[in-house]
């Protein structure tokens, strides 16, 4: 790993699903707002919104869309670790799935019973954030 390059892991309580060990950048939905993560940042820990996580490599042409459902990211000494209940890698993305569940979820909310609004929204946060990261349609 060269010094204007991050190591990149994201865990899920299933294990990791995503490591690269030369990034230089990473783009994070923080909730404080968008955060680009590069090589010798300051150190930090943050909690994630529902969202992308952008894994870059200018040098190599290379980048990679992670879906994630909140969860925290911590770096220090140019390691990049991103904890979330669940992640997927944009291609990995069962676009028809996602548009059910978005469906599904719509109907829940429609229908008003308070104790499943909440997760049926969060539902819905998630099945729309896994149909832009595919479409890059909202």
């Amino acid at each position: 790993m060269s010094e204007h390059t991050l190591h990149v892991k994201v865990v899920t309580p299933d294990g990791v699903v995503f490591g690269h060990e030369t990034a230089s950048l990473v783009v994070l939905d923080t909730i404080n707002g968008e955060e680009g993560i590069m090589a010798n940042h300051a150190p930090i820990i943050t909690s994630l919104h529902i969202g992308e996580v952008k894994v870059i490599n200018e040098e190599e042409n290379f980048q990679e869309n992670i879906t994630i459902s909140g969860g925290f990211a911590e770096f220090s000494e140019n390691q990049l670790s991103i904890v979330s209940d669940s992640a997927e890698r944009t291609q990995d993305i069962d676009v028809k799935r996602a548009e059910q569940a978005k469906e599904r979820a719509e109907k829940h909310i429609a229908a008003g019973d308070t104790d499943d609004v909440e997760r049926a929204q969060a539902a819905l946060m998630r099945a729309v954030n896994r149909i832009h990261a595919v479409t890059g349609n909202k």
